[in-house]
């Protein structure tokens, strides 16, 4: 399952990567930039959003990870205040799961002799090994997938040349967003055809607007 978290995480930011960064270079050509201009707009797009998902995803993370620490020092203080209280609440939380009174009871007692604090942080405040919050990993994995995305409208507008920039990009771009689309709907055990129209849609959307937009504020020489 962690796994899969992580595998749609890397989606959704692939999807941004293209989505932003070909809707920018749209935007660009819209405005009848040159060809340099916009594969120097594109990369840094490229960049500059790697950056900020790396940058936010780090923060975001981070404050996860410090609530689970404080979450974590309250636990150990209880534990030390009053270790039968804490097996009682233990045993109720396995009750609540379905186990029968004494078979919560004893596996409670157990796990605890093993090993309080864990049997308490998995259990009762949900934080294990597979799920703690790490927010270097997460700020590389989100630069990382959004770059991956990003690269792929940014490598057509260096191939092709300006005249045919805006409809390389936008089509190249929907159908890695269609892609990502049926990538998507397969992990999540969605529809793909359903999956695939919503995030071409809105991709198209997306561009459309950006190029209309820098088609009315573009300066054309």
């Amino acid at each position: 399952m962690d796994r899969i978290g992580w595998l749609r995480a890397a989606v959704l930011g692939a999807n941004d990567g293209i989505l932003s960064t070909g809707s920018l270079i749209i935007g660009v050509s819209s405005a009848a930039a040159s060809h340099g201009q916009i594969v120097i707009t594109g990369i840094a797009g490229l960049v500059s959003g790697a950056m900020s998902m790396a940058a936010g995803e780090y923060v975001s993370v981070s404050s996860q990870a410090d609530t689970e620490k404080a979450d974590l020092v309250k636990e150990r203080q209880e534990l030390a205040g009053n270790v039968a209280a804490e097996e009682r609440e233990l045993a109720g939380i396995y009750v609540q799961r379905g186990l029968q009174p004494d078979l919560a009871r004893e596996v409670a007692r157990q796990l605890m002799a093993k090993d309080a604090l864990q049997a308490h942080a998995r259990d009762e405040l949900g934080i294990s090994e597979a799920t703690t919050a790490r927010p270097l990993q997460a700020a590389m994995a989100s630069a990382a997938s959004f770059g991956a995305g990003a690269a792929l409208p940014v490598l057509v507008a260096v191939l092709f040349p300006a005249n045919l920039l805006f409809w390389a990009v936008a089509g190249v771009s929907l159908l890695g967003l269609a892609a990502l689309g049926v990538v998507g709907a397969r992990m999540g055990g969605a529809g793909v055809v359903k999956a695939v129209a919503r995030v071409v849609f809105w991709g198209a959307v997306g561009m459309a607007v950006t190029a209309g937009a820098s088609s009315i504020f573009g300066v054309r020489g």
